[in-house]
């Protein structure tokens, strides 16, 4: 059997490729931007010719630069960002990509919340419907685009349209189905009465046929590997989700565990046994065969620092030093004081709430951009922690914590976690601990470790530690609850922000 695994991130906007020895280290990896479309606002699309290009672009890149024989690739895993919609039309072909930052469907799951629909799903899924949610975007097109809707044929996740191309298969797996809202979680399967809450009880024959992570999928075709120097018949597995994934690839395995992901979305998650808690959590999906994820999740944490190292930062570095590290360093430079700027990371919404909005507040003249800077750190870890709360809150217990995705790489953003969280924070070695976890699921597969478990164990290493400065609790304690009074105070004045005015009469 080959040495190599093959892990593949399909993410909202970059997709990579990364192969990986037995022992988790990097041998290579190739990575490809693509483009997301706005049509209208709040709309979020992809063109899904263009991620396949990019998936063949990235894997043959990798293995070229990995300088082995494609032969030597003993499985490929993928993992794709959760929720979103890809839909295949009748007839096997891309039809749309709706990526899990679009928040169209924010009006319906009004509607939804009024009538009751999240009291129906919940006991079935564990999860209320939410704007980016996959059947709930469905239901939007049922009702706004019902010649668009009329042609699906398959409902996708991200890496489920990377793993149909590469093998040809029509098929999903169970932690992005249940991650989703489409599965009764704790029978693992799909479920007619949830379907029917989502007002989508004639669409079960557009969900594919279900296996576990890493059960085997299928494997390249002759086409493929052609198109991306692949060996024709190498086992792909079912993958993962990716923040699924990512917790495994940054070595959570044990139940009680803690996985933090600082990347597009605010990711916090703890592995529990039974998806049963005392309390009601954003989401749960499945782990592994028996094991469960309990999520809080929601599109607030790194993409607020993308951002404004896009906006404002861009072309400022020196000396090779990158602008999202020189950013990151200048609100590290500041002192923490009572007085400093607060600010909501809702530049995508929030989670149950897709009119809010984005905003610096207490700003003062003496302020600098590095006082907006660290505003904004501290702003996505009060998000991660109003979410953490929730899992805690619901019966799940931990004290320490792994963080991973973006936000990990900066030298000074774990410790404001820390700090704010009030736990220890560790952080992965490996980078791409999305494909790590999708390497993992594939070695699985094919029998190279016995579990995830045994998996993580043998190719997960941490690099650094972080302990909470307790000194800075009740600093952190008092500006979390300013932090939660002013999004409670401004949740009216964003609905009046993004209400569309009507159309005055005689207009044009």
């Amino acid at each position: 059997m080959g040495e190599y695994l093959l892990g593949l991130d399909a993410g909202n906007t970059v997709i990579k490729a990364v192969i990986f020895d037995r022992a988790g280290n990097e041998i290579a990896a190739a990575s490809e931007e693509g483009h997301s479309r706005m049509p209208s606002p709040g709309h979020v699309e992809r063109g899904l010719d263009e991620l396949w290009a990019n998936a063949r672009q990235v894997i043959r890149a990798c293995i070229e630069k990995a300088k082995i024989q494609p032969e030597e690739i003993a499985a490929i895993g993928c993992a794709g960002h959760g929720n979103g919609l890809y839909a295949l039309d009748r007839g096997g072909a891309p039809l749309i990509g709706i990526q899990s930052l679009d928040t169209r469907a924010a009006g319906l799951v009004d509607e939804w919340r009024e009538a009751g629909v999240g009291d129906r799903t919940y006991p079935i899924a564990r999860q209320r419907p939410w704007p980016s949610q996959t059947p709930t975007l469905l239901a939007w097109l049922k009702r706004h685009r019902p010649e668009l809707f009329n042609r699906i044929g398959t409902v996708f996740l991200s890496k489920d349209f990377v793993v149909n191309r590469l093998t040809g298969r029509r098929v999903s797996e169970v932690s992005d189905m249940s991650g989703a809202g489409l599965l009764d979680l704790a029978a693992r399967r799909y479920d007619q009465a949830l379907m029917e809450a989502y007002g989508l009880d004639d669409c079960m024959d557009l969900l594919p046929p279900l296996i576990e992570s890493a059960d085997i999928a299928g494997a390249v075709t002759e086409e493929v590997a052609t198109q991306t120097g692949l060996a024709a018949g190498t086992p792909v597995v079912g993958g993962l989700f990716d923040v699924v994934a990512s917790a495994l690839g940054s070595g959570v395995s044990r139940t009680g565990s803690a996985s933090i992901i600082a990347g597009t979305w605010s990711i916090n998650q703890v592995i529990i046994d039974s998806p049963d808690l005392d309390g009601p959590v954003f989401m749960s999906s499945t782990f592994d065969r028996s094991r469960y994820m309990a999520m809080e999740n929601s599109a607030t944490s790194a993409a607020n620092l993308e951002w404004l190292v896009r906006e404002f930062f861009e072309g400022e570095h020196e000396g090779g030093v990158s602008p999202f590290d020189a950013c990151c360093a200048l609100g590290g430079a500041i002192e923490p004081a009572a007085d400093d700027p607060l600010y909501h990371p809702y530049l995508y919404g929030a989670q149950q709430d897709g009119h809010a909005r984005a905003g610096f507040y207490g700003i003062a003249g003496w302020h600098t951009k590095g006082h907006l800077v660290r505003a904004l750190l501290e702003g996505v870890a009060f998000g991660h922690r109003q979410h953490i709360e929730t899992i805690r809150k619901a019966g799940a217990v931990f004290n320490e914590a792994v963080l991973s995705g973006g936000g990990s790489r900066s030298l000074i953003w774990p410790q404001i976690f820390a700090d704010v969280l009030g736990v220890p924070v560790t952080v992965a070695r490996s980078r791409e601990t999305g494909a790590l976890g999708a390497a993992i699921a594939a070695g699985t597969g094919v029998g190279l470790f016995t579990d995830f478990g045994a998996g993580a164990a043998a190719m997960v290493r941490s690099e650094r530690h972080y302990r909470p400065d307790v000194s800075l609790e009740a600093h952190y304690a008092r500006r979390y609850a300013l932090h939660q009074d002013i999004a409670e105070a401004m949740a009216p004045l964003w609905r009046r922000l993004t209400a569309v005015p009507p159309v005055a009469a005689g207009a044009a």
